[in-house]
């Protein structure tokens, strides 16, 4: 591959939203995230274990929906190296200026037309005295405020194809591919792709509704399952509708829980899951039947699990969230 070990990690997530305020309450108060820092519009929130500034931007819009996601290259040289890449494959790009601690950024677009960033220069965090961890080796202390997620998990995006998605960050970029589901003719319903051993980083699923450019959900870790339950909890307490779960995944075996945040965004809260040291596994690949079948345990996915995404595309997709609480 030839971006093999160029790409570290996913670094953060740009969430659009149009109830910035209701939105900023769902990510602080029910889920732990803790705002470092804000200007015109804009909220940098990080979970207790980010050991960057932060792992969310959180942006007042018109709409729903990914700003952009962004990745962080091992090196100066190799974000270079994927920028000569992107240029030589004809993807148009810019760069940006360093925000939030974190940059200059290099932005393109993925072949479904999501913005996306790379970058290697960083703030790393530092802890106020009050919050300074005991342990030397964590970035902050546990406060346990809300479902206390630690950190970012991944993003998933819905694409019109899966598969031409998937190879572009394989070919360009060296991530690994862990899972697919792939239909008789050769197109593909989901792809499950990492920089690292963690089974997902990237996800795409096909739009059933033929959008582009929509986001299906980014999602946040807990340390355990018994902490995906008490989010259910916490949410239900909170009257914020649970789509899905808690219930176990067929791809990758993360155990989750869905729910959409006031601004219309699916949020998933997720623990578990395998990791792959392998150097030569070669991706699980479902066929449309076998994925159908449903070979994990737990109750099957709502039917807006294929359709909804933000921005919504309104009817089917049953995008109605006017049964949150009132302000």
């Amino acid at each position: 591959m030839d971006g093999f070990r160029d790409i570290a990690h996913l670094g953060h997530v740009s969430l659009l939203t149009p109830r910035p305020e209701e939105s900023l309450e769902f990510f602080t108060s029910l889920l732990g995230l803790s705002v470092v820092s804000s200007s015109s519009g804009v909220w940098y929130l990080r979970g207790y274990g980010d050991y960057e500034t932060y792992c969310l931007r959180l942006e007042a819009s018109d709409r729903s929906g990914i700003g952009h996601l962004a990745l962080r290259t091992w090196s100066p040289e190799a974000l270079a190296r994927r920028v000569e890449w992107l240029r030589g494959a004809c993807v148009g790009g810019t760069w940006t200026e360093p925000e939030g601690g974190k940059g200059p950024a290099y932005e393109f677009r993925d072949p479904d037309g999501h913005f996306c960033r790379i970058y290697y220069e960083t703030s790393k965090y530092e802890p106020p005295p009050d919050t300074r961890p005991a342990m030397k080796s964590n970035h902050s202390r546990y406060l346990g405020v809300g479902a206390n997620v630690r950190r970012m998990e991944h993003v998933n995006l819905m694409a019109s194809d899966v598969r031409a998605c998937r190879e572009f960050w394989e070919a360009g970029f060296g991530l690994r591919t862990f899972e697919i589901i792939r239909n008789d003719d050769g197109s593909e319903d989901g792809a499950w792709q990492s920089s690292t051993a963690q089974g997902h980083e990237i996800i795409y699923v096909r739009d059933h509704l033929g959008g582009r450019s929509r986001l299906h959900h980014v999602a946040f870790w807990v340390d355990s399952r018994e902490d995906v339950l008490r989010a259910a909890d916490l949410l239900n307490d909170a009257g914020v509708p649970i789509e899905a779960g808690p219930s176990r995944h067929i791809p990758v075996q993360g155990f989750y829980l869905y729910a959409r945040e006031p601004g219309g965004n699916r949020v998933e809260i997720c623990s578990g899951g395998y990791l792959a040291f392998d150097p030569d596994d070669s991706p699980v690949v479902w066929t449309s039947a076998e994925y159908a079948a449903k070979p994990g345990w737990g109750a099957r996915l709502p039917s807006t699990f294929r359709t909804y995404g933000t921005p919504p595309l309104g009817a089917p997709e049953e995008d109605d969230v006017s049964d949150w609480p009132a302000p």
